[in-house]
């Protein structure tokens, strides 16, 4: 089995790396947006993002004001044997080691929909929510992920699973054109046709490849879902689940759907009963008419009483509400894990690792049903891992004293429950750590013909490895 390794910095032949105030003053010189450097105030502001467990130690942040500033970065950091890694929103963010440049890309924030050709084009500052708000005048929706907080193009180049993926598969398979500025810092217009190996290694490799300033992907003409979640007491948690596993085999690629253990803290905001409960949610979609949506989660309604109802018609726009991902930035880490099936034993796998009796610091165990349009190829080139999975575990555990160390071997405790049902597989969307297991859990997503792709790409567009540390995964050893 090859190993893998990080790539090294790019200090070819001839390159001398400056020093960190020589590095800054090149930038200054290079790009039209701001340069931070460690110590500033600036820097520590750039380079927060939502999680802000994530550590950076990178010798210069570069606020880009446009797609040229960031070629122009990425020219120096070649020229000066600097790695780059890139940041838009922070919530999948890398680590960045000193020897590297950050790209802060939030200032792209260009938004133009385009409604008679139902698509969107964004600059690779945008989040969900800005798209959601700018479709919605036109009847339009766009694939976001359940937290809409998130940004645009992270999301999609990791593949991108969201509240109505079932219906219309990965938010990847609906791009059409990107800017990207590759390791050579030239910008590049890529489609289908005009580079088809970076297209695909793009969507659904992440950021191995070239930094994505611009993204162009189709909107679909749905203003309203019947949508929500059921929030249940753990007394019923193992007849929910059991009815939710033989459900979710039964009903149309309409029903997008998952379910969350969730230890939710004793905090004033929480309304009693929920607040310091563990209760399990399940979170509905139908894309569809009201009456149908309702007809189709009938019988999970029936199953037990739940504590808590919030399903209803509601505008698009308001996804987020779905799940209702934590929107304030925190310290966090996750694993996860695809899943070849959910029998009963996995299912009591999951109480006892994830429950209240347990008593492990997560904060929340959730699966996913996958199936529908996420198994089927996109009509576009994609590298997007785990269409063959049933479902997705995803296991999040806040880093805050006093529990924080203990969380990193409790995430492990969860997922291992699985590991008897699990494809030992992690999609780059729910890694956090590019390196040691979660690295391999990575590339074994992928089919063998889709790694060697992807290996191949990254050797022609980024053989010295300058995007090395942003990558969700390692280059197999030659």
């Amino acid at each position: 089995m090859s190993s893998v390794f990080d790539p090294p910095a790019p200090t070819g032949t001839g390159r001398q790396p400056l020093t960190g105030v020589a590095l800054a003053e090149r930038l200054r010189a290079a790009v039209a947006g701001q340069v931070h450097t460690p110590g500033e105030d600036g820097y520590r502001l750039s380079a927060a993002g939502f999680n802000v467990a994530t550590e950076h130690r990178a010798a210069a942040v570069v606020v880009a004001a446009g797609a040229a500033d960031v070629a122009a970065a990425v020219s120096v950091a070649n020229a000066a044997g600097y790695t780059v890694t890139v940041q838009a929103t922070g919530h999948g963010a890398s680590p960045t080691p000193p020897h590297s440049i950050l790209i802060d890309t939030a200032l792209l924030d260009a938004i133009a929909i385009d409604p008679d050709g139902r698509t969107a084009t964004v600059g690779a500052g945008v989040r969900w929510q800005e798209v959601l708000d700018a479709a919605a005048p036109f009847g339009l929706a766009a694939l976001a992920g359940s937290s809409t907080s998130v940004g645009v193009v992270g999301y999609t180049l990791g593949g991108g699973l969201g509240p109505i993926a079932r219906t219309y598969g990965f938010a990847a398979d609906h791009v059409t054109v990107m800017e990207v500025v590759t390791a050579d810092a030239t910008l590049r217009r890529v489609t289908p046709e005009t580079e088809p190996d970076l297209f695909r290694a793009l969507l659904g490799g992440g950021a191995a490849f070239g930094i994505v300033t611009q993204m162009t992907f189709r909107l679909f003409p749905i203003r309203s879902l019947y949508a929500g979640g059921l929030t249940y007491r753990m007394d019923d948690a193992a007849t929910v689940l059991r009815a939710w596993r033989n459900w979710v085999a039964t009903v149309p690629e309409t029903v997008t759907s998952s379910v969350a253990v969730l230890n939710l803290p004793p905090l004033p905001e929480i309304p009693e009963p929920l607040r310091g409960a563990t209760v399990l949610h399940l979170r509905y979609a139908h894309v569809g008419d009201a009456a149908e949506g309702a007809a189709l989660l009938q019988p999970l309604r029936s199953v037990a009483s739940p504590m808590l109802d919030t399903i209803a018609e509601m505008p698009y726009a308001a996804l987020a509400s779905i799940h209702n991902d934590p929107v304030d930035p925190m310290p966090a880490a996750d694993r996860s894990t695809l899943l070849r099936e959910l029998p009963d034993a996995a299912i009591d796998a999951l109480l006892e690792a994830a429950g209240p009796a347990r008593g492990l610091p997560i904060t929340m165990t959730e699966i996913r049903a996958l199936g529908g349009a996420l198994a089927r190829e996109s009509l576009s080139p994609t590298t997007v891992a785990g269409r063959q999975a049933a479902f997705n575990v995803l296991a999040v555990g806040v880093l805050a004293p006093p529990i924080a160390a203990a969380v990193p071997a409790a995430l492990d405790t969860v997922i291992d429950a699985f590991s008897t049902w699990s494809l030992g597989a992690a999609t780059p969307n729910f890694t956090r750590d590019p390196h040691g297991r979660s690295a391999a859990e990575t590339m074994a997503a992928w089919t063998a013909g889709q790694r060697e792709r992807l290996v191949e790409a990254r050797r022609r567009y980024d053989p010295a490895g300058m995007f090395g540390p942003a990558a969700r995964w390692t280059m197999p050893a030659r």
